[in-house]
């Protein structure tokens, strides 16, 4: 058993950290393992156990002090645990996923707990200081205290052993001896830490200081043009015919009506630019969204309803996602869930599927304060105020002095301060919440009823819920507590920054930090949703026209939506013609969900290509690149393929088209790029917009076109694979050991096609699986299941998801045991 002192051992030696990094630093990329395994004996003398993470492999028996199980782990690592009770089963998914990802798992409670600069340096402390700001751990700690009376605490609490237990057993991964440092033992907080983290990644949007922002500099009128809280088009995912629970849902218009057409009317000025930037950098990554349909049998060759799923999360090595299969008397369960969290958070079991994609919904809002010179208070209701927490917080930092944060809190939740600037936060994350209680529940689910009963205990985070089960039945539900926002009683939008010392916009019976009656959301069965849909998509469009009460406005332009919906209504013979993709007219068969999942017509090129190569055509004296290039173009069907010269053109036109229409405008504003319209908005400006300030739209094309064949040639680029790698897929310590990131390999999509993946950001289908409830499944993960650099899984399925070639994801258990865990002599702890 390893010799913990006081509980951690964080290393602060600078120079062995720069001496480590600079040596990975200086030729490992690409090196086998055998070769990196060389490279790491000769840091013995430095790094101790090093030579250990080369060489872990799970024991043959381990002891548990829930009881007996078993772990089979099938030809992609995935294990397979198998118990006749559940806290059983749950010691070894700790187990597990503390042997595959144990570095994930505490490089992301360091992030969410403010505690990553005790490693790392300064380098993270901008960081540290939101998260502690934000309180994240607070949230988890009132999060557990409800969780942990219900049905799933005893096993979250089983899980956490299981974690412990392999962090004592084995030799530490890789990742701790080239920082440093031995982890923490993990506890049930931290799982529920995770839970926030899942939910701030994607609800966290500070969009309401931006648009107060642009508003300010370009004006009012010029904002809502340029960023319309909602885009023209036919593709809500509700389209108003679908059964819902009640009647009165559909009809209950009056109640809560929003004022002023929804638009924010007197908002206070906006919050202070640099502040806003800042914030700005811990939102929600650029690009997170997802896909997600499903057909009822009507429309299926085996007469199973179908779903399909691909959520669009950051990508990384190792993937977020983490697979596993559960077997007990109460389960049958099999999916991916997130490293940290003890259950399947979307997969299947042996009666039903679920899945979900973000929902859009405004779940935080910004308050200004009138705050006393000394800082110690701050005016509500007609008074003056000390805050409801006033502390100061230290902030380890390895090889630095340690940083004292003030924390202060206001009865709306915390208060952020940067450089003497402040803003108040509400979020529906920092309160107790029972997301882990339901999530556990649907791995018990037997039906539609089982699904809604346990969904009414998803408070976060808010997502399209879609699910279909093996009697036929679909369900589509937004999940999540929605605020209902309130000045002087008349209910409004959430979409602008609120006066705080004034109570505007407060949500009745929520308590920050504590456990919320959420008397002022809204009601269950007033949230979109839809019983029994015949065929169903969701891909972060808005999710109704006219949705009964505010919902949100940060909704995905539709390309995928509209894409996705055309294919599927060709697919089942609700139409004829297309572009050939259709697969043919009559049932659809899970072939044919995950041709569609490798979808990658670009929506935006079929908008923007004809107008260029018109522009070209238009003006004369070209070379014949130029020429040939509008040629490629004319011809292309605009799919983004890694062989295309046609898709490698249009990828880095479209960056520079924007640069050329929005540059100017925005660059006298002081607002960057970051600042820019949606493509939807670019393709739409009409030729007098001012905006072009007299330029001509095609010649600004031609010049943004001639920008990219610049780019092109310099970079020696030739097909839009040489351009568009898996390069952008590192590990978190890629930077300083490139060994730890995946093979660079060209990859299909874009931003806007249904297979979805986004170079520039690291973003994209970061899971994709296709079910037949209580028949066949299957799913593909983006590199392996794995955190171990030395194990056959680490990148195994990397090619495979590259071509979404998926793999069997069957129920129950698999081969023969390779883990048995026995019932300790100490008993239950």
């Amino acid at each position: 058993m390893r010799d913990r002192g006081v509980g951690r051992e964080v290393t602060r030696d600078t120079t062995r950290r720069a001496v480590l990094a600079s040596v990975l630093a200086a030729g490992t990329a690409g090196l086998a393992a055998s070769d990196a395994a060389d490279l790491l004996d000769s840091f013995a003398p430095l790094s101790g156990e090093a030579w250990d993470a080369a060489d872990r492999s799970l024991p043959d028996r381990v002891e548990s002090p829930h009881g007996a199980a078993t772990v089979a782990r099938d030809e992609f690592g995935v294990p397979q645990v198998e118990a006749d009770t559940e806290p059983a089963a749950y010691f070894a998914v700790g187990y597990c996923q503390a042997f595959d990802r144990l570095f994930a798992m505490d490089l992301q409670r360091r992030v969410m707990r403010g505690r990553l600069s005790e490693v790392i340096g300064e380098a993270t402390l901008g960081g540290d200081e939101l998260h502690v700001a934000m309180g994240f751990a607070d949230a988890a700690e009132a999060t557990w205290d409800v969780v942990a009376e219900t049905r799933a605490g005893p096993l979250v609490e089983a899980f956490a052993d299981g974690v412990n237990a392999a962090t004592e057993d084995l030799p530490l991964p890789l990742e701790f001896e080239l920082i440093g440092y031995e982890p923490e033992p993990w506890t049930p907080v931290d799982s529920m830490l995770m839970e926030k983290q899942i939910s701030w990644t994607l609800t966290g949007n500070f969009g309401e200081l931006r648009r107060a922002l642009v508003a300010d500099r370009l004006g009012a009128e010029r904002a809502a043009t340029l960023f319309p809280t909602r885009y023209d088009h036919e593709y809500p995912i509700l389209d108003g015919t679908e059964t819902r629970l009640s009647e009165a849902t559909a009809n209950a218009r009056d109640a809560d009506r929003r004022a002023s057409g929804g638009r924010p009317v007197g908002s206070p000025a906006p919050v202070d630019p640099a502040l806003t930037d800042w914030l700005s950098g811990f939102e929600s990554p650029t690009g997170v969204g997802s896909n997600s349909w499903v057909v009822s049998g009507d429309h299926t060759a085996s007469g199973t309803p179908i779903l399909a799923y691909d959520p669009h999360l950051s990508l990384q090595a190792p993937p977020l996602w983490y697979e596993q299969s559960v077997e007990t008397p109460e389960r049958s369960v099999r999916g991916a869930t997130f490293s940290g969290v003890p259950f399947v958070i979307a997969g299947a079991n042996d009666r039903g599927a679920w899945s979900f994609t973000n929902l859009g919904a405004d779940v935080l809002d910004c308050y200004r304060y009138e705050i006393d010179d000394a800082g110690d208070r701050y005016r509500y209701d007609g008074e003056w105020r000390d805050f409801e927490t006033d502390e100061r917080e230290a902030i380890p930092v390895a090889g630095g002095d340690d940083r004292e944060l003030r924390v202060r809190r206001t009865v709306h939740g915390p208060l952020i301060e940067r450089e003497g600037r402040t803003v108040g936060v509400a979020w529906t994350g920092h309160t107790a919440t029972r997301t882990t209680a339901a999530i556990e529940a649907y791995g018990r689910s037997e039906g539609i009823d089982d699904l809604l009963e346990a969904t009414r205990d998803f408070d976060l985070p808010t997502q399209n819920l879609v699910y279909a089960d093996a009697d036929g039945r679909t369900l589509y539900f937004a999940t999540g507590r929605l605020p209902i926002r309130r000045i002087d009683g008349e209910v409004v939008d959430g979409d602008r920054i609120f006066d705080g010392s004034a109570g505007e916009g407060e949500w009745a019976g929520f308590e920050p930090f504590g456990e919320s009656s959420w008397e002022g959301f809204v009601p269950f069965e007033e949230k979109p949703h839809a019983i029994d849909p015949d065929v169903l998509s969701t891909a972060n469009q808005r999710p109704i026209d006219d949705p009964v009460h505010y919902v949100g406005v940060g909704y995905a332009t539709p390309y995928r939506g509209a894409r996705i919906a055309d294919r599927l209504d060709e697919g089942v013979g609700g139409s004829e013609g297309g572009d050939g993709d259709s697969g043919g007219e009559g049932p659809t068969d899970p072939d044919f969900h995950r041709g569609l999942q490798s979808d990658v017509r670009d929506g935006r090129a079929a908008e923007l290509v004809p107008e260029l190569v018109e522009a070209v055509r238009d003006r004369h004296g070209f070379d014949q690149d130029v020429i040939r290039a509008a040629n490629d173009l004319d011809e292309w069907d605009y799919r983004m393929e890694r062989d295309s010269r046609a898709a490698l053109v249009f990828a880095r036109y479209l960056p520079k088209f924007r640069e050329r229409v929005f540059g100017p405008t925005f660059d006298d504003a002081d607002l960057g790029e970051g600042y820019y319209p949606s493509d939807w908005t670019l393709a739409r400006l009409p030729d007098d917009d001012p905006l072009f300030d007299g330029r001509p739209r095609g010649a600004l094309a031609v010049a943004a076109l001639l920008d990219a064949l610049d780019e092109i040639e310099e970079a020696g680029w030739d097909r839009y694979g040489d351009y568009n790698t898996t390069r952008a897929m590192s590990h978190p310590l890629g930077g300083e050991a490139p060994f730890l990131n995946y093979e660079e390999l060209p990859a299909d999509g874009s931003p806007a096609t249904v297979k979805n993946y986004r170079v520039e950001s690291a973003v994209g289908s970061s899971w994709r699986m296709a079910v037949r409830p209580g028949t066949d499944a299957t799913a593909v993960l983006p590199g392996g299941n794995s955190g171990d650099y030395f194990s056959e899984h680490y990148d195994d399925q990397l090619r495979r998801w590259l071509d979404n070639d998926q793999r069997p994801m069957p129920l129950g258990a698999g081969g023969d045991p390779v883990v048995r865990f026995e019932p300790s002599t100490e008993g239950s702890q």
